[in-house]
């Protein structure tokens, strides 16, 4: 099923909007986190776009990493951001809200429809990796 997730500031400002495919209806949170950074990295990775605009920033230093040399581009690592944006939403870096409720435990399930409002709140610039 193709879903769609907004990202949005605190006041309600859409800074970002994406389309993700996801396997079930039915999903805990922390898999939907892990899609989400996992198909936006990868579409990157694979230059589906040309500048990264994903829930959690790579670093300065991985960016620079990240530009065109005489070796190549280095991909930015999924696990890793995986991994800082897990950590970002139980230290309450961004929201989750599903269908304008609040969702704030990783192993909740909820139940998606290719309709459902999707929006990921972030309250401070999310860097790692």
């Amino acid at each position: 099923m193709l879903i769609t997730i907004t990202d949005e500031t605190f006041s309600g400002t859409i800074t970002n909007e994406l389309k993700i495919e996801i396997s079930a209806d039915t999903i805990t949170v922390k898999e939907l986190i892990e899609q989400r950074v996992v198909q936006e990295v990868n579409a990157y990775n694979q230059r589906v776009v040309a500048k990264f605009n994903g829930l959690v920033q790579p670093t300065d230093k991985e960016m620079q990493l990240n530009t065109a040399s005489s070796k190549g581009i280095k991909p930015i690592d999924a696990e890793q951001q995986v991994y800082v944006a897990l950590d970002a939403f139980q230290k309450n870096g961004f929201f989750v809200l599903i269908d304008h409720e609040q969702v704030d435990e990783l192993e909740r399930k909820v139940l998606l429809k290719p309709h459902s409002n999707v929006s990921f709140i972030k309250l401070v610039p999310l860097v790692g990796g």
